[in-house]
């Protein structure tokens, strides 16, 4: 089957199109025919570096979300589960390929009404914004200032937010991106890249009452310093390379609660994702897939997200 392989450990040039061995699921599997894959910034950071929450040595097929239909099963699998539209992580790798061996535990079926590139889209950023919502819990009329508003999560809090009743403010870089948050639903859309952003929440909106940080680094921190005594700061990202690292004691003097969400266990994730799919397919909620590319063109898809010149979700076709 063709696949993508991650060679060594560099820059985008190291994601490199081959041959790999058709996998065959083993018990308790399901052989899944990949018609997307899902890339995420975390991944651009192991093939970097080999930093972040995955693990492997190249060469090494790397992806960890695909969305496509269950072609085989192996022994003690549901049968029922062949011919189905299927989502699911592929637990850190093998993602970048025709097709891939999953546990069939860990398999979502895609809603009729929704289509398999939007669920593959939600796959990941879904669960997460609506962890980050439920962390938060804006309330009707606060004000709640989203960080990288127009990328795959981002873009989803600002909707979930706003449906809530949120103020919402939406940080984002570059006209582009600016434009897109504001078609999203933001009351109020900055361009973080220009020096006087946080002037032009205060005189907007005064302080914030929650913050979701999807940026990191003197970005997050100086967001944090918008929040009003008693406020919220839900960490999802770091765009920036580097978390806010908000002192503890700076938040404590000033009543603000710092969380990266609500402990996460597999039936939570089960339970967000499956609740990001519906919300999807009833129409309230809308990934954004920016840009797509085929599959042999991984590492492109890896420079443009490491260029910042993506927004929403970026998408790998491969069938």
């Amino acid at each position: 089957m063709r696949a993508v392989w991650l060679t060594r450990f560099g820059g985008p040039e190291v994601l490199v199109e081959g041959e790999a061995p058709d996998p065959a699921p083993a018990a308790g599997q399901a052989l899944v025919e990949v018609v997307f894959a899902n890339i995420t910034f975390v991944e651009t950071q192991f093939r970097a570096s080999g930093r972040g929450p995955f693990t492997g040595t190249p060469p090494v097929v790397p992806g960890n979300g695909v969305g496509g239909v269950v072609s085989a099963l192996g022994p003690d699998v549901d049968p029922d589960w062949v011919g189905r539209r299927v989502v699911t992580a592929t637990g850190g790798s093998g993602g970048y390929a025709q097709r891939v061996a999953v546990p069939a535990e860990g398999l979502f079926v895609v809603p009729e009404e929704l289509a398999l590139d939007a669920a593959v889209a939600l796959l990941a950023d879904g669960r997460t914004a609506a962890m980050m919502v439920d962390a938060a819990r804006p309330r009707p009329g606060e004000r709640v200032l989203v960080e990288a508003a127009a990328g795959g999560v981002g873009s989803l809090l600002v909707q979930l937010a706003a449906t809530a009743g949120a103020r919402v403010v939406a940080a984002a870089g570059g006209e582009r991106k600016v434009a897109l948050a504001r078609e999203l639903g933001a009351e109020l859309v900055v361009d973080y890249r220009q020096p006087d952003w946080p002037e032009r929440v205060r005189a907007a909106v005064g302080g914030v009452d929650v913050v979701f940080d999807g940026v990191g680094g003197e970005t997050g921190r100086v967001a944090f310093g918008l929040l009003d005594r008693g406020g919220r700061f839900v960490g999802f990202g770091l765009a920036s390379g580097s978390w806010a690292d908000v002192p503890a004691e700076a938040a404590a003097e000033r009543g603000i609660t710092v969380t990266s969400g609500p402990p996460v266990d597999p039936a939570a994730v089960r339970r967000y994702t499956e609740h990001a799919l519906a919300e999807a397919a009833a129409g309230r909620l809308r990934p954004v897939i920016g840009q797509r590319f085929p599959l042999a063109r991984a590492a492109d898809a890896h420079a443009a997200i490491e260029a910042r010149a993506t927004v929403g979700k970026t998408l790998l076709e491969v069938a």
